[in-house]
């Protein structure tokens, strides 16, 4: 027991055991310790790099092209059909021939399913329609101006359980008689039919060139389903100036026709109100010398594809001016195909299409992506072709009976850096626009995935943030550091670092249910408090050099700050009290209506709130970097600056912040990547509107709000969740190169003030 208490308590010779063994154990500990901060970096760096290619594995497919897969070929004696149409599976086809033959058969191989016989009472069939491919309805046309009216239907049981069975079968929507169409009895050369529920519409070209528009609309009798009564409304149109119409389409609303000449014109109707067709417009839509090919509406019935003999694929949509009016517009061009273009298959649920020309090429494109995702030789021969309801099948028939079925994958056609980060110019927008609208509760929704209004909405976050946090965070650890006393500094800087461990989700919460009301109704107060407390601050400080010297050393030094806590107490009340009388004198009573009709929008939950919380949150971190950095100066600078005559002031800027300057900087940039990566303020505290404007009183969505908000209701390895993820991805390189670059600006900082 001496023996140990001696060994303890008297240092041991150098080179005895108890010497020798400490120092093992010392370097033992070092070791470990040298080891473990190295694996604890590489960990973190690995994590990182982790972090980031996982997030570029999820991205990467959004920007791969279509590729084409062959299923089956095989040839088939049957006659080449009209029109093709091939079920969601890709099990099943329909063929459409123009004598009156339809036939339905396996995609695989061509063996004959079911071989409809059709009522045609041994009428000449003069023309043959196909609606819209949502719809599968089918008509043809009779010599004798009659009209009969199919429709495709796959039922699809179940019977063993896991055992698809589909039996395909023709419906009749207005019955299996023929429906008059043309009173004179003219063939029907050019038809367009479209039947949606109870309402279906024929546009009629006859051989003796009259435009006949007819419309059935069927009211069922509400005590008897099976029973039902059928309406007629019947029009004429004169289409002036035409030599002779190539291609009639109504669109599947029943809304539009539009009318294709042998020159290149385009004829735009309103046919809504039947029995007072209008022409909004005709236009010519392609150069002298081109002609117009083929011409098919988008999925949705508000674009048309107008394919032309050069290989030019062109998209047209009415576009709305100031007065209301509609006219069609131009709005994008494919031009990567040098051939007639000879049919166009649109997609059923996207706003792609297909497209297959005179020299036997095909082509896959999306419209809103302004996107050519692949172009290549494809049959040695005129062919229809048929696109399945999920746009991952194809099926054509030549006219020499060659079949082919393909397997398409193309998952992400509506992404592109034109997509993502330019304006794009959507259906029924009157000009190209930045916008952010993910879903929708309609079928045909045109998918809007411009990242640009939200990483805009992370600036204007940011900006404001830092707007609020610099100027207080760093004046007031200047203060802090260098003029405080000890004792009210160590009262001072735990209170604003222990802000730090606010829980962000409570300042949301209380930013968006408490202070945004609060502003909105004390507006007037609250830009009166912002204005007067710099200055009052100001003048209690002027006024403070001015008291009688006795005075002024009553208050010991460092303390002087107690004095600013009843002025702002003071500001504060006078300013919030004050709030209505200057809103009634100034404002008319309201403030936020004034500043509406002065065309300032006006919102309660808008950037104002996020910068005065998001703020408040990022203060702590700045303020205790930038302290730190600055109380940690050697105090041999300052002594010896002070020695040599400069004040307190210049000592504290032309010495401490440059000596401190890198930390400041530092500071800085960490509290700007806390700022554009935080979450739960913007979430709660604005509107979540993906607008671009950098109104302070406008609400925004920044990207990481919008991953929070949208990634629990986003299919996975949809387009949606793959952008989403691609968000995150910007977040993630943003904050990387802020990071960077504050670490290049303070490397060189230090190095330039190392030697003060």
């Amino acid at each position: 027991m001496q023996e140990q208490t001696v060994e303890n308590s008297v240092l041991p010779a150098p080179g005895s055991k108890v010497a020798k063994r400490r120092r093992a154990w010392r370097e033992t500990k070092d070791r470990v310790a040298k080891y473990g901060v190295a694996v604890g970096g590489i960990s973190v760096i690995l994590a990182i790099v982790l972090i980031f290619f996982y997030l570029l594995y999820v991205v990467m497919p959004l920007f791969q092209g279509a590729s084409l897969n062959t299923e089956a070929t095989y040839h088939s004696d049957t006659k080449p059909p009209v029109f093709l149409s091939l079920n969601e599976y890709n099990t099943v086809a329909m063929a459409v021939n123009d004598d009156g033959g339809v036939r339905f058969f396996e995609a695989q191989n061509g063996n004959t399913m079911n071989e409809v016989t059709l009522p045609l009472q041994g009428k000449v069939i003069s023309s043959v329609s196909a609606g819209a491919a949502t719809t599968g309805v089918f008509s043809y046309g009779f010599a004798d101006g009659h009209a009969l009216v199919f429709k495709e239907r796959y039922k699809v049981t179940y019977p063993t359980g896991t055992q698809r069975v589909i039996v395909p079968e023709i419906t009749f929507p207005l019955g299996e008689k023929h429906l008059l169409i043309d009173d004179q009895g003219q063939a029907i050369d050019l038809l367009s039919v479209q039947s949606y529920e109870d309402k279906t519409t024929f546009a009629a070209y006859t051989e003796d060139k009259r435009l006949v528009l007819k419309r059935f609309e069927k009211e069922a009798n509400f005590l008897d389903d099976t029973q039902f009564t059928i309406t007629e409304k019947k029009h004429e149109i004169v289409v002036e100036g035409a030599s002779q119409l190539t291609n009639v389409k109504l669109d599947i609303d029943q809304r539009e026709l539009y009318l294709v000449d042998d020159r290149g014109f385009v004829y735009y109707y309103d046919v809504q109100n039947l029995d007072k067709p209008r022409l909004i417009q005709k236009i010519k839509a392609v150069p002298t010398g081109v002609d117009i090919t083929s011409f098919e509406f988008l999925t949705g019935g508000i674009s048309v594809l107008i394919g032309r003999s050069d290989g030019q694929i062109d998209q047209w949509f009415p576009v709305r001016d100031k007065d209301n009016n509609y006219t069609l517009h131009n709005v994008r061009s494919f031009a990567e195909q040098n051939s007639p273009i000879i049919a166009i298959a649109p997609e059923q649920a996207r706003k792609g299409f297909v497209t297959l020309d005179e020299s036997g090429h095909l082509g896959i494109y999306h419209t809103t992506a302004h996107r050519t995702l692949l172009v290549e030789p494809y049959v040695n021969n005129n062919a229809v072709i048929a696109l399945s309801p999920r746009a991952n099948g194809l099926i054509s028939f030549t006219d020499n009976g060659d079949v082919r079925l393909l397997d398409i994958d193309n998952e992400h056609p509506d992404i592109s850096w034109h997509s993502l980060w330019e304006k794009v110019w959507y259906e029924s927008r009157d000009k190209p626009e930045y916008i952010w609208q993910s879903s929708s509760a309609s079928n045909d929704f045109e998918p809007k995935f411009s990242l640009t209004p939200l990483t805009f909405g992370t600036i204007k976050a940011a900006f404001y943030a830092m707007l609020v946090a610099v100027p207080l965070a760093i004046m007031g650890a200047i203060f802090t550091a260098y003029f405080m006393s000890p004792r009210m500094r160590s009262f001072v800087k735990p209170t604003i670092e222990i802000m730090e461990a606010l829980p962000t989700v409570i300042l949301g919460f209380l930013a968006g249910l408490w202070l945004a009301p609060l502003v909105e109704e004390q507006l007037p107060g609250v830009f009166t408090l912002l204005f007067m407390l710099p200055v009052m601050i100001i003048l209690t400080a002027w006024g403070w050099t001015k008291l009688p010297k006795r005075w002024r050393e009553r208050i010991p030094d460092g303390w002087e700050p107690a004095i600013l806590i009843p002025i702002v107490l003071l500001v504060g009340y006078v300013s919030m009290a004050s709030s209505g009388a200057i809103e009634l004198w100034l404002f008319d009573g309201n403030m936020p209506q004034f500043l509406n009709e002065m065309g300032i929008d006006y919102d309660q939950r808008n950037s104002l709130v996020v910068g005065l919380v998001m703020g408040f949150a990022v203060i702590p971190t700045i303020f205790s970097i930038t302290e730190d950095a600055i109380f940690g100066v050697p105090k041999h600078l300052t002594i010896g600056s002070l020695a040599l005559g400069a004040t307190p002031w210049q000592t504290m800027t032309r010495v401490v912040l440059l000596t401190a300057s890198p930390g400041i900087f530092s500071a800085v940039m960490i509290g700007l990547g806390r700022a554009v990566g935080e979450t739960m303020i913007v979430l709660m505290a604005t509107g979540n509107t993906p607008i671009m404007d950098f109104n302070i009183f406008e609400g925004f969505r920044a990207l990481s709000a919008n991953i929070a908000v949208e990634m629990p209701e986003a299919e996975v390895a949809s387009s949606h969740y793959r952008v989403l993820f691609l968000a995150a991805l910007v977040l993630f390189l943003a904050t990387f190169i802020l990071n960077t670059v504050a670490e290049i600006v303070r490397q060189r900082l230090r190095n330039k003030y190392s030697s003060l």
